[in-house]
C-alpha cells in the first residue's frame, strides 16, 4: 500500500473523526486560531495604512516594517517566544499575528495610495472633512487591493498556524508533528491534506469577496 492510500486509508477511518483529537476539532482549532490572529492584525495594520496611505506620509515606515517582519524567520520566532511564554498558545498566536501584518499593511496602504490625488481632492472641495474622505472615497476604491491583502494573508496563516502544534496542543499540525515523531507518515499525509483543502477553500472563498469587492469599487470611481 503506497502513501497516498495509506493517507486516504487514515483520512477516512471513523476513529480519526471522533473525540478532542479527531479532525472536526483539530479542524475547528486550527481555523480559529488562525481567524483569530488574522483579527486582530487587521485591527492593527489596516487601520495604520489607511491612514498612512491617505495622508500619503511614512510609506518608508511601511517598507521598513514589511521588509523587516518578512525576514524573520518565523520557525526562529516561534522558538523564541516559546521560551519566553513556555508551552501554550500564547507564543504561536502572537508569531501569526507578527506574520499577518505585512501582506494587511501593504494591502491597505497600497489600496489608498494607488487612489489618484484628484479624487479625494475633489471630494474635500464639496465639502468632505478627511475622516469622510477616507471612508467614504478612498476605502471603497480602495477595497479591492485590501482585501487581496486580507487573502494573502489569511493563506499565509492557514499554512503556518500548523506550527502552532510545535508549543500547544492544537490545530491540525498536530497530527503532522505527531505522526513525524512516530514515523506515522499516513497521519502527516492526512493531517498536510487537510491543511491543504481548508486553504483552498478559504482561496475560493476570497476570491470571490475579491471579485465582488471590485464591483463595490466601480460604482464609486464613476461616482466621482
Amino acid at each position: 500500500m503506497n502513501l497516498v492510500s495509506q493517507g486516504w486509508h487514515w483520512l477516512t477511518d471513523p476513529a480519526h473523526w471522533t473525540g478532542i483529537a479527531g479532525i472536526p476539532n483539530r479542524l475547528a482549532e486550527h481555523v480559529t486560531v488562525t481567524f483569530a490572529a488574522l483579527v486582530v492584525a487587521a485591527i492593527i495594520a489596516i487601520p495604520a495604512g489607511l491612514i498612512i496611505g491617505h495622508t500619503r506620509r511614512g510609506a518608508a515606515v511601511v517598507g521598513a516594517i514589511t521588509g523587516g517582519v518578512r525576514a524573520i524567520p518565523t520557525l526562529g520566532l516561534l522558538t523564541l517566544l516559546g521560551l519566553w511564554l513556555g508551552i501554550g498558545i500564547e507564543a504561536p498566536f502572537i508569531a501569526l499575528v507578527v506574520l499577518a501584518i505585512p501582506s494587511l499593511l501593504v494591502g491597505a496602504y497600497s489600496g489608498v495610495e494607488a487612489i489618484d490625488t484628484h479624487t479625494p481632492q475633489a471630494a474635500q472641495a464639496i465639502g468632505m472633512r478627511p475622516a469622510q474622505v477616507l471612508l467614504t472615497v478612498e476605502l471603497p476604491l480602495a477595497l479591492p487591493v485590501i482585501v487581496g491583502g486580507l487573502r494573502a494573508a489569511t493563506l499565509q496563516l492557514v499554512a503556518t498556524t500548523t506550527l502552532a502544534a510545535y508549543t500547544a496542543d492544537t490545530g491540525l499540525g498536530r497530527y503532522i508533528f505527531s505522526g513525524l515523531k512516530t514515523r506515522d507518515y499516513a497521519e502527516m499525509l492526512g493531517g498536510a491534506a487537510l491543511v491543504i483543502v481548508v486553504a483552498v477553500i478559504l482561496e475560493l472563498i476570497l476570491a470571490t469577496c475579491q471579485r465582488l469587492a471590485q464591483r463595490v469599487a466601480l460604482p464609486a470611481s464613476h461616482n466621482l
